[in-house]
């Protein structure tokens, strides 16, 4: 390695807060970070998610939680580069039980930002590379069973005469990630799924569904999409590939079982999980139970006075069949976000009359813009060529604290406004609410907030500008008809069919309707990140609420958000999973308490 400045001051800051680790010097090793410094640990010292902001809280996170795993081997890997009066490398270093791998950068010598993450556990490392499993034993073997008799007895034998150590709740693209993990590691897990095949929650949603998302910033863990896979993945293609995925990935995966209750024993430190698989009763007892149902969790179905005298078809969006059977009718679509957005230009093109009522503002980012401005640094074929993989992109992100990232997105969306302004000019005209986020950061910062309260426009805002889907906006409900719904503002539309596309409720809904209120409302509120913004109430929390780490119930996790993030966060909580099936000792530190209940 060529000692260049950057590689030098890199190495040089590891080095000192190596020494001052090994000799346990808490002073020394807080020195090392600015006044305004970020460190975002991924389990590898905290065995939880946690970012310590400022020199304070850097501190007493080296006291309480990094010296005492016994932190060594601080190294540089590769050449350290410098921009801006910023110099930034990729680390490595080591615990008493694990191995880490993350991101440094230095400002004026000292830390600004820290990223570590656990990579893996010490004698539990994944089967992989050299170490692979053989897949046959050679020789003379008597008796021997085949590959496909070992799967099909463990098929038969888990959930039955053996019980899983995880049991994952929801088996779409999070819980088919964590499962895949956990396989790998080794670690018994069942995914109960109440539909019947692996991809159904993406089959079974409205035919033009498709990943707004480009394909780069979609793989999942260990087999990413071939290269000719498309850029935007349509909803079947998805689906196919989940049911390919978890049987290539030999996951242990229970459709056609519908979850019905949870209840945790303190005494016996293991879960009672009553599913009814194919009509019939049966009961799990693991150590570990994940609620892997996603964000789209609990459909927020609105009560409106009348819905039950509408002769029509009414339905949240998580049911919509698709636009075959309207052409020619008149449907209304509550809501202006994704779903509404692509509900609504899915039935223009089949030839309904449609007409979106927009209750409140919404965020819209032009796809090709999205991608330019935002994604194409870190998700794009150029970034592929430019050595930025996926994992690395990953990272890249993960290693930007939440506290930074909104001042680090304003220009981005201000550049969107700019770049786009006749676009916005003309959706303003027709009357659409637009907004770029309580603070001008866009559509990220959106979702992690809240989680909705955005479009990707790929078409449906043209419609919407050119009047071809038409728009009511500034109403709510007031009540609904035999063949209409009336809106506050004394309007009354005619329908056929009423879409409420009215988003999903926090994915604690289902912690209370498999477990109990008391048990979510001791977990309290998912998702969000306490900016004080509309629907992301504070105070601060500086990570996602209860996402892919320990909760205040025992044994209980959440896991979901979007592909990227079901590949990436999937990582650390297997590793915290495996870690207790193991025996390792896991000291949680930064529990903070909880503001919201359920």
């Amino acid at each position: 390695m060529s000692e260049t400045t950057p590689t030098r001051q890199i190495s040089e800051w590891l080095a000192g807060l190596d020494a001052a680790l090994a000799r346990g010097d808490t002073e020394a090793a807080a020195a090392q970070f600015n006044d305004d410094s970020y460190w975002r640990d991924l389990v590898s010292f905290t065995w939880n998610i946690v970012t310590a902001e400022g020199k304070p809280k850097a501190r007493e996170m080296i006291e309480r939680a990094v010296i005492p795993a016994r932190p060594s081997g601080w190294r540089l890997e590769g050449e350290a580069s410098e921009a801006g009066g910023v110099t930034e490398g990729w680390i490595r270093f080591e615990t008493g039980v694990a191995r880490g791998y993350g991101h440094l950068r230095l400002t004026g010598g000292k830390a600004w930002t820290l990223l570590t993450t656990m990579t893996e556990l010490k004698g539990f490392e994944e089967h992989k590379g050299a170490m692979r499993d053989k897949g046959v034993e050679h020789g003379v073997h008597p008796g021997r069973k085949t590959w496909l008799e070992s799967r099909r007895q463990e098929e038969a034998e888990l959930g039955v005469s053996r019980q899983p150590y995880v049991v994952i709740v929801g088996g779409g693209q999070g819980g088919i990630a964590l499962g895949a993990r956990l396989r790998r590691l080794g670690v018994p897990a069942i995914i109960v799924e109440k539909n019947e095949r692996p991809g159904d929650s993406w089959r079974k949603r409205y035919k033009s569904l498709c990943l707004h998302d480009p394909v780069w910033y979609d793989h999942l863990p260990y087999l990413p999409f071939p290269d000719h896979w498309p850029v935007f993945s349509p909803k079947d293609k998805i689906a196919d590939w989940l049911e390919m995925y978890s049987k290539v990935m030999e996951l242990d995966y229970w459709g056609s079982t519908e979850c019905k209750s949870a209840r945790y024993d303190e005494a016996k430190k293991e879960w009672t999980v009553e599913v009814s698989r194919n009509g019939k009763p049966m009961t799990l007892r693991p150590r570990q139970l994940v609620l892997a149902t996603g964000m789209s969790a609990v459909p927020n179905m609105p009560s409106v006075p009348g819905m039950e005298t509408f002769k029509g078809d009414l339905h949240h969006s998580s049911r919509h069949p698709g636009p075959d059977a309207y052409k020619g009718k008149k449907a209304v679509v509550i809501g202006s976000n994704n779903s509404a957005h692509d509900i609504c230009a899915a039935l223009w093109e089949q030839g309904a009359d449609v007409t979106m009522v927009q209750r409140s503002s919404t965020h819209i980012a032009r796809s090709d813009t999205l991608m330019d401005l935002a994604l194409g640094s870190l998700y794009s074929e150029a970034a592929v060529k430019a050595g930025v993989t996926t994992e690395k992109a990953d990272l890249i992100f993960a290693s930007l604290p939440y506290k930074i990232l909104p001042g680090l997105q304003v220009p981005v969306y201000a550049e969107m406004k700019k770049r786009d302004a006749g676009f916005y000019a003309r959706l303003e005209k027709a009357g659409f609410m637009l907004d770029f986020g309580d603070d001008d950061s866009g559509l990220f910062l959106k979702y992690l907030r809240r989680g909705s309260g955005y479009y990707i426009d790929v078409g449906a805002s043209d419609l919407v500008a050119d009047g071809k889907i038409k728009l009511k906006s500034r109403v709510a409900v007031e009540r609904i008809k035999e063949h209409s719904i009336v809106l506050s503002d004394g309007s009354e539309l005619p329908a056929d069919l009423i879409v409420f596309a009215t988003g999903y409720g926090s994915m604690n809904g289902w912690a209370a309707e498999l477990i109990s209120k008391q048990v979510a409302d001791k977990v309290g509120k998912c998702w969000g990140l306490g900016s004080d913004t509309r629907k992301d109430p504070g105070p601060w929390e500086g990570e996602l609420r209860n996402m892919w780490k320990p909760t205040h119930q025992e044994a209980l996790w959440f896991h979901g958000g979007n592909l990227h993030q079901s590949r990436h966060y999937s990582q650390f909580l297997s590793l915290q999973l495996k870690a207790r099936m193991e025996g390792i000792p896991t000291p949680v530190y930064g529990m903070g308490p909880v503001h919201h209940l359920s």
